[in-house]
């Protein structure tokens, strides 16, 4: 059979994807964030690296020296150093230390350098006008000879990012705004960003470092991404929203459906059209184990109401003999009273006593009955040794020997009034089957927890045809002797609601007689 997942593994996981949602959320808002930084970075990069071009060609050409070899160009280590370490990563940085005068005198290589800046300022002023990115040309020193802003003639060389690429080594990080950040407008080129991405890049001539590109840019803000993909975002927005959708309904499908089979199958029960089939796909454990028990129920509701058609009409059998019986004598009275002797009057009013003492004891058995069927198993405790012998000393009362042997004290968990009539039904059931000459005897022994109590009998015993229903209700061998075939049903209903049970012991080969073994819960 198939393993099915529990109801609350299914709710638990959903409640569990619930609670995680919003940290996906978090983390894909976090990882586009950095995303765009590394956008932002790359975008550095590559301008740097062209302008960084420009101004080694300028500068080489200035100072009349030949182009270097290609190790002389910016070198692709540096620039792969860069996109493999994470900077979005990163905590910010504070905010650029301010320009600083230029602690030493121009070298004729810085001199260079700041004719080739006066050249390339128009250049720069007008890319950063395009792209919004701050860009500078320093010399060896770190003094700025061309920018897109106004510190010509000052000194970055207190800046890490400066400081490592005149070193050689190309680099980039992240810092936190100086100036204000005001918002702007979605569809301009401007960005409103808490944070700002440096890049540096070092300007080689002949294996000397003779200055650096510095440029710096705002990431994208995520209103401005947005904007930008905003019919790329519909259309998956739309995509997703289709999908969940589906997905809603095919599991509301998968719940919806077999709840409803259930409905279907708990109808058919209350129509009295028991449904013996179980779900196809029941889905969870938990329907299934619902299904099972809803065919369950109407099996035994069906059982029960064949039962209770059963009983009724046996009960109107039973009744049926005895109020004919008293109808006949009532009608042949009142027509032939005045013409009958005294004997057959006596005659009739015995058969008259006698039905109505029938109808009695039906009466007093199917209360008796009925009260078994309701009772249900409490806290009492029967000493079985004090039953017995009470039940011993009522038979001698009457005349008769019962005699009784048991191991030692015994309990069992029963009232001492519900044991007594168990084995007080019994007892009657053998005295009625085998006549006045018949000897009963009771033993009690202890047994793995329960305590086994067996009513025998010397009589002429059980055929092997009436075995099978002699606890069937009104059966009974017995009838013109007062047998209502409602003792040993009662006794068994009894029995069975405290947990225990009674059975026909098989007779030893060459002996007569009946025995009853009742088995209950030991205390």
């Amino acid at each position: 059979m198939k393993r099915l997942p529990r109801l609350r593994t299914v709710l638990l996981a959903l409640n569990v994807a619930v609670f995680l949602l919003p940290f996906g959320t978090l983390a894909i808002l976090r990882t586009y964030d950095h995303q765009l930084i590394r956008q932002t970075e790359a975008e550095l990069l590559v301008q740097g690296a062209f302008v960084a071009e420009s101004y080694r060609h300028a500068l080489a050409q200035a100072l009349g020296r030949q182009e270097g070899p290609a190790d002389d160009l910016i070198p692709a280590a540096g620039l792969a150093a860069n996109f493999t370490q994470d900077l979005a990563a990163e905590t910010p940085l504070p905010t650029a230390l301010d320009a600083t005068t230029a602690a030493s005198l121009p070298s004729p290589e810085d001199a260079a350098a700041a004719k080739v800046g006066a050249e390339l300022a128009p250049v720069i002023q007008g890319a950063a006008a395009q792209t919004l990115a701050g860009i500078r040309l320093v010399d060896s020193r770190g003094v700025v000879v061309a920018t897109s802003r106004s510190e010509i003639g000052e000194s970055l060389a207190v800046r890490e990012e400066v400081a490592a690429a005149l070193a050689g080594k190309a680099t980039s990080l992240l810092r936190r705004r100086s100036e204000k950040v005001r918002d702007a407008p979605v569809t301009s080129a401007s960005r409103n960003t808490g944070v700002r991405v440096f890049v540096a890049l070092p300007v080689s001539i002949g294996g000397k470092v003779l200055g650096a590109v510095v440029l710096s840019r705002t990431p994208m803000t995520f209103g401005k991404a947005f904007y930008q993909d905003r019919y790329y975002l519909l259309v998956t927005a739309i995509a997703l929203l289709v999908a969940v959708l589906l997905v809603s309904l095919l599991a509301a499908s998968w719940f919806v459906r077999p709840v409803r089979a259930l409905a279907e199958q708990a109808l058919a029960v209350a129509d009295g059209r028991a449904s013996e089939a179980r779900l196809d796909r029941p889905v969870t454990y938990e329907v299934q184990a619902l299904s099972d028990a809803v065919t369950r129920m109407g099996t035994a509701l069906q059982q029960r109401a064949e039962a209770i058609r059963a009983f009724a009409a046996n009960v109107s059998h039973e009744f049926k003999t005895p109020l004919t019986s008293l109808r006949g004598s009532i009608e042949l009275l009142q027509d032939q009273l005045p013409a009958m002797d005294a004997a057959q009057r006596g005659r009739f009013l015995e058969i008259l006593a006698a039905d109505t003492s029938r109808l009695e004891l039906l009466v007093d058995r199917l209360l008796e009955l009925a009260r078994a069927d309701v009772v249900r198993p409490g806290e009492g405790r029967a000493d079985v040794g004090n039953v017995l012998e009470e039940l011993g000393t009522r038979e001698r009362a009457e005349g008769r020997e019962l005699p009784v042997q048991t191991q030692g004290p015994l309990a069992v968990r029963m009232d001492a009034e519900v044991l007594d009539a168990v084995l007080g039904n019994l007892v009657q059931n053998a005295r009625q089957h085998g006549g006045a000459a018949v000897h009963v005897a009771i033993s009690a022994t202890a047994i793995d927890g329960r305590v086994r109590i067996v009513v025998s009998d010397d009589g002429p015993g059980i055929s092997p045809g009436n075995r099978a229903r002699i606890f069937e209700p009104f059966f009974t061998t017995a009838r013109d002797r007062g047998g209502t075939g409602l003792g040993l049903t009662i006794a068994q209903t009894l029995v069975q609601a405290h947990q225990g049970r009674i059975t026909l012991v098989e007779p030893a080969p060459r002996e007569n007689g009946a025995s009853f073994a009742v088995e209950l819960p030991a205390v």
